[in-house]
């Protein structure tokens, strides 16, 4: 349904407002709104912008237009240009995620009085508020207190108050160990003039007093626990919700606006939930939802069909909702109409409703001039120079060489079976837990030693959005792309049947495949992350059976030639953010951990690279595991980016070929599995 426009004053309307305008019996004049008055105000969404202030690659050192938030910028001064009232706000998961962020954190640290990168491009564009997302606390209490400019009663918190935003951040759920109180405010009240019309038409300004409140996913407690543990404490989304909104709604506030850095789930409600904006939704007194943290679109079909969701409109529950999607990609606006009935602002909710604007528009879209051509929104000019400093820096750290591969170490077709990107990662960890154990636990030296990684970037963010390190120098960069994420690295003790549930929860990464079927069938289920695909090293094979249901596709599971038994003990090094649960694979809640190291996963690997100085075949192990042969009418299929062919043939995955070039740079391919 297409928003009822809002009267537009004519002349003499307009001239008999301003006579009138002196006469103090009028309820405008002495500062009341009439009722029957009507607004139209655009609350502005940017979530999980990831610290991706600029447009640019720095693991291929080359500029992206696809993303960036220096283009976001431009989509925001068009929606104020559009509408007369705006609010902004950001939902989180906004100072790490690219590698200038972690040049920022862990490099060369900012200093108190240095403002973050992306914190001075925000500023830029003047924020109202914003919230927390889980991945702020990667780097700690001690880092997230000081760039914030919020000192914290916590443990290895910061006592000053540093350089942080220009805008306040809201945060609800999660409170001082020491003192029980909120790390951050939980709530407050932003409040703006708006343009308003009477219901003759007349045009007044008038106090909008909006109120925010924010939440992050409680899982934080287990991803990081390393760094939260003792320190916090976490409470569920709509217990904090209960707990804090009859706080704001004391001070009166004309809207309510949620800030979840979460998405939807209809599953039912825990108060660890990690994405609980559906149930959010259901608490009264919120009168519109900002989500974020699950990388999608909503509005979108990825939500159509859920419960009580209007996914063409962007209602969740009848509250207007939105989520932009990831590094800069998307400017979420909710259109709210608001109507003045007893004394009070209502949001008309048959009226109000969301999109997503994107800086690029896709394939087909309205600005596509040509087969190949996508054309995106030019970069705002006001934010790289205020970022340039830092990102230069950047770019010469991370051309730092550490060594030589004479091997093409790529995630195209990681999926489907080649392992160059996640052999150098399991590799590395092997090697490091097995120098560190027999220090920490001597008793557990002699235990077999196993690595887990997933491949990052196996094309979730586009085409582009792949690990592919060329034969030759290898530099940080390399590193950073090989290992996307800040993870520290842990072990767990294990046996062999934790060994094969673990693998048996990474083979949900395929569809069941049925022989029988004549039409295609699609390899990937795509609400399985990649990054919980995980595949095993160390001496181990295993075979994936896809004809098989979930959690019955492991047929064989081998080490060192000999089958694994299920009290076989093994020592498996992955991240801390697996260890303690995340990714809810079984066996692994933070309780098995037998060594928590305080160095991250992407430095020991590229310690790892230097000491090797040139790395081949004869030091990688070979890909660990091969489907099952299975033999299918119809062909079995996958998207991927186009013209890759050779890098499956290369390792050694001949069974894979490339059916159709989309024009966009992907491609469907088909994978022989009976080969």
């Amino acid at each position: 349904m297409s928003p009822r426009p809002l009267p537009l004053a004519t002349p003499l309307l307009v001239l008999g407002a301003a006579l009138l305008a002196g006469c103090s019996s009028l309820p405008w004049a002495a500062g009341k709104t009439p009722d029957g008055a009507r607004a139209s105000v655009a609350i502005l969404e940017t979530t999980d912008v990831h610290a991706n202030v600029l447009s640019y690659d720095y693991y291929k050192l080359k500029p992206d237009p696809s993303l960036g938030y220096e283009r976001t910028a431009t989509l925001i001064r068009r929606a104020r240009a559009e509408f007369p009232n705006t609010f902004l706000f950001d939902s989180g998961d906004t100072i790490q995620g690219s590698v200038l962020a972690d040049y920022q954190a862990l490099v060369k640290p900012v200093g108190c009085e240095q403002e973050l990168a992306v914190y001075r491009a925000m500023d830029a564009m003047g924020y109202d508020g914003g919230t927390v997302g889980n991945h702020e606390f990667n780097y700690g209490l001690r880092f997230l207190s000081q760039v914030t400019g919020t000192p914290m009663n916590v443990d290895g918190g910061h006592a000053d108050r540093c350089a942080g935003p220009r805008f306040p951040l809201v945060l609800a759920n999660v409170y001082s160990a020491r003192d029980g109180k909120p790390i951050f405010q939980p709530w407050t009240v932003v409040t703006r003039q708006i343009e308003a019309y009477t219901a003759d038409g007349s045009k007044l300004r008038v106090p909008l007093k909006v109120g925010i409140i924010g939440f992050t996913p409680p899982p934080i407690l287990q991803w990081d626990q390393q760094k939260l543990a003792g320190k916090v404490t976490v409470n569920g989304v709509v217990e904090a919700a209960r707990k804090y909104l009859p706080e704001l709604q004391a001070q009166h506030p004309d809207l309510v606006v949620a800030i979840l850095h979460g998405g939807l789930n209809t599953a039912p409600y825990t108060p660890d939930m990690e994405n609980a904006g559906w149930y959010l939704a259901g608490v009264p007194g919120i009168d519109a939802l900002l989500l974020g943290h699950s990388h999608a679109e909503f509005p979108g079909p990825r939500y159509a069909g859920l419960k009580e969701v209007d996914a063409a409109r962007g209602l969740v529950r009848g509250v207007p909702a939105v989520m932009a999607d990831f590094f800069g990609k998307d400017l979420g606006v909710i259109r709210l109409v608001l109507d003045r009935k007893g004394g009070r602002w209502v949001v008309d909710r048959e009226e109000s409703h969301s999109e997503v604007r994107r800086i690029c528009d896709k394939p087909g879209g309205r600005n596509k001039s040509g087969p190949q051509a996508i054309e995106c929104v030019p970069a705002d000019p006001a934010i790289a120079p205020l970022v340039r400093q830092a990102h230069e820096a950047t770019i010469a750290y991370v051309n730092t060489p550490i060594g030589e591969s004479a091997l093409r170490l790529s995630s195209h077709f990681a999926d489907e079976g080649n392992m160059t990107a996640l052999a150098p990662v399991n590799a590395a960890q092997i090697d490091y837990v097995r120098r560190e154990l027999p220090r920490t636990h001597p008793e557990l030296a002699n235990l077999p030693v196993l690595g887990a990684a997933a491949a990052f970037r196996t094309g979730f963010g586009g085409p582009d959005d792949y690990t592919d390190v060329a034969p030759g120098p290898l530099t940080l960069r390399n590193a950073a792309d090989l290992y996307f994420y800040p993870n520290t690295l842990a072990a767990v003790k294990l046996d062999g049947a934790g060994l094969k549930a673990w693998l048996e929860k990474s083979a949900e990464r395929f569809n069941r495949i049925d022989p029988a079927k004549a039409g295609e069938q699609t390899l990937i289920n795509s609400r399985f992350t990649g990054y919980n695909f995980d595949q095993i090293q160390g001496g181990i094979h295993y075979v994936i059976d896809v004809s098989r249901p979930a959690g019955q596709r492991i047929t064989t599971l081998t080490f060192q030639g000999k089958p694994v038994t299920p009290e076989q003990p093994f020592i498996v090094v992955t991240n801390n953010y697996r260890a303690s649960g995340g990714g809810h694979f079984p066996g692994l809640d933070g309780s098995n951990i037998v060594l928590a190291a305080p160095d991250g996963t992407r430095e020991i690997l590229a310690k790892w690279l230097e000491s090797k100085q040139r790395i081949g075949a004869q030091d990688l192990e070979p890909t660990s595991w091969t489907f099952a042969p299975l033999k299918t009418r119809g062909p079995v299929v996958f998207t991927g980016a186009s013209g890759k062919q050779d890098v499956a043939r290369t390792a050694g995955l001949a069974n894979i070929r490339e059916l159709k070039d989309h024009g966009d740079g992907t491609a469907t391919y088909a994978i022989d599995l009976s080969r």
